[in-house]
């Protein structure tokens, strides 16, 4: 579909195109549509859905110029989540008259549980019972929890559902957050600006990105702000509205860390926190956030939390033996939801050697 736009008003050309034509960029790498701008012409063209989305953004853009008041970035970003909310909500009620999200409706038809993502014929399935009821977790609740062993797929699986809410427009900003905390070594100071030193942490979250998005589409994505990838220490003060919000290595957050991430969450937004309990780098297992965080949120009405097990791992073959030769305890037979104080501390006197967090999800309708 091809559409084109006039600016009757050449005074307005800067407030509706951004200055550097950095509103046109916004909306370009939110929608997934080619947009040109020429002799006060718009020329949009891409699938009509998203063109529909765009020609409906420059309106609202049109419109507060013609007001002498121009739209902020984050004014633009919010403009460009309310119009693909709208539509898609429009598309629902045309097929079944109760208002859904599409991704879930697409969960609950196919029991493969697949999510679509950025790159062409690119989908991302679950591989066990386990990792299907972990997507189901994240689409259903705004705060998910999940911990289990290497290779069960806790990250990749949270980055696919979150690149794939991005591509529906469900929400219009990721942001993968993990705390930088070496692994068992310590490394001293690295060289180069504060980016090239946070760099190693964040790698792993890059790297499961790089399977659902071409690398200049995420290189834009960050550019303009869509992507946002940051260690766990830069999100004090901060209020995230429309986001998805993703905490990957969890295990290695103190207690004081996770409340402060926890709150971060605004309105609109989803959480998915992921870790490894057998995996703890602090110098203090017991102070893990994550484990404190499950035992106090187990009754919380909206959050859910889920365990993989080590017949989720889903990586080389050897990877699943690696980790039962290394001695994963096998699941635990107590229940999240019963579990109190006495037996938390005996549990996870030493979590940084064990795991006994069970497989639990907790639905809204179950509290």
């Amino acid at each position: 579909m091809e559409l084109n736009i006039t600016l009757a008003d050449p005074t307005h050309n800067v407030a509706v195109l951004g200055v550097s034509d950095r509103n046109l960029k916004i909306i370009r790498e939110a929608l997934g549509i080619n947009i040109t701008a020429r002799d006060n012409t718009i020329r949009m063209s891409g699938d009509s859905e998203p063109v529909g989305q765009a020609a409906h953004v420059f309106d609202k853009l049109i419109e507060s110029a013609k007001k002498n008041k121009p739209l902020s970035r984050e004014d633009l970003l919010d403009t460009i989540a309310t119009a693909s909310r709208h539509r898609h909500s429009h598309a629902t009620h045309a097929v079944d008259p109760t208002p859904q999200n599409p991704i879930k409706q697409h969960i609950k038809r196919s029991p493969s549980s697949q999510l679509d993502v950025y790159l062409r014929g690119r989908s991302i399935r679950a591989a066990t019972e386990g990792q299907k009821h972990y997507i189901d977790a994240i689409l259903k609740h705004d705060l998910t929890f999940c911990v289990g062993p290497a290779g069960t797929g806790k990250t990749y699986l949270a980055v696919a559902a979150a690149v794939s809410m991005l591509k529906h427009g469900e929400v219009r900003k990721l942001v993968l957050v993990r705390p930088a905390v070496e692994a068992g070594e310590k490394l001293g100071f690295l060289p180069g600006t504060m980016q090239d030193k946070v760099n190693p942490y964040l790698r792993p979250l890059l790297d499961a990105l790089h399977d659902m998005m071409e690398f200049d589409h995420i290189e834009r994505f960050m550019a303009c702000d869509l992507i946002e990838i940051i260690p766990l220490a830069f999100m004090r003060g901060r209020t995230l509205n429309d986001a998805l919000i993703i905490l990957d290595e969890a295990q290695n957050t103190t207690k004081p860390q996770m409340m402060m991430f926890l709150t971060r969450l605004g309105h609109g937004s989803k959480m998915i926190i992921t870790g490894d309990t057998s995996q703890i780098d602090l110098d203090k297992p017991n102070d893990s956030g994550l484990i404190d965080a499950i035992r106090r949120l187990r009754r919380t009405k909206g959050v859910a939390q889920v365990a993989l097990q080590p017949t989720d791992i889903v990586r080389h073959s050897l990877v699943q033996r690696i980790v039962e030769a290394y001695g994963t305890p096998k699941p635990s037979k107590i229940d999240l939801n019963f579990i109190d104080d006495k037996d938390y501390e005996n549990t996870h006197r030493d979590a940084s050697k064990s795991s006994n967090v069970t497989n639990t999800s907790q639905d809204e309708d179950s509290q």
